[in-house]
């Protein structure tokens, strides 16, 4: 079905893997997929490919986008090319309101099912601009769960420095010594000091 599909979570839910799961299905039954995850960071500003990679250590190639992409164009070319059959977008929430449009585009104009997998909101409970756009135009959206320490669902993330204790300022991507861990709003907004 060429929708515009949202899978969302928490931090460690598995997105990744179911990502990587339903890519293996398509390709498993002779079709073709194409793969993107972000260029956002942590990959060289001149790399056209990277890689997906879930927890658990799965891992497939895939295209990289960053904020000047025109996702439209690039699917189109290739689908020109190669026919497709689904598109895969890995760290969904770094996608920009216009790509999230472009994608919704794929499926509208070129009637191929786009599937989105990101978190929701950041380490300070605000939404990301992919995750917002995703939230108000795709055409199903789905949760991916996970659990906070206390067995409630985890809906939040907290970032925590090397001693284990919440940040609460900084910019919202930060790649570094900093951990994440999935909480329910109660541990959240208790981490945070709120």
């Amino acid at each position: 079905m060429s929708k515009l599909y949202f899978t969302y979570s928490a931090m460690n839910a598995g997105k990744s893997a179911i990502l990587l799961q339903a890519a293996y299905n398509y390709r498993e039954r002779g079709m073709e997929v194409m793969l993107w995850t972000s260029g956002h960071y942590g990959v060289a500003p001149s790399a056209e490919m990277g890689e997906i990679e879930s927890r658990i250590g799965l891992r497939a190639d895939a295209h990289l986008f960053r904020a000047q992409t025109n996702l439209f164009d690039a699917i189109a070319a290739q689908h020109a090319d190669t026919p497709l059959s689904a598109i895969f977008f890995d760290e969904a929430q770094f996608l920009t309101k216009d790509q999230v449009w472009q994608l919704a585009r794929v499926g509208d104009r070129l009637k191929l099912p786009v599937l989105c997998y990101g978190l929701r909101t950041d380490f300070q409970g605000e939404l990301f601009e992919g995750s917002s756009a995703l939230l108000a135009i795709a055409d199903d959206l789905r949760e991916a769960r996970t659990i906070c320490h206390c067995g409630k669902k985890a809906i939040m993330t907290a970032r925590l420095d090397e001693n284990g204790k919440a940040i609460t300022e900084g910019a919202q991507v930060s790649v570094g010594k900093e951990v994440y861990v999935s909480l329910c709003r109660y541990h959240w907004e208790e981490a945070l000091g709120r």
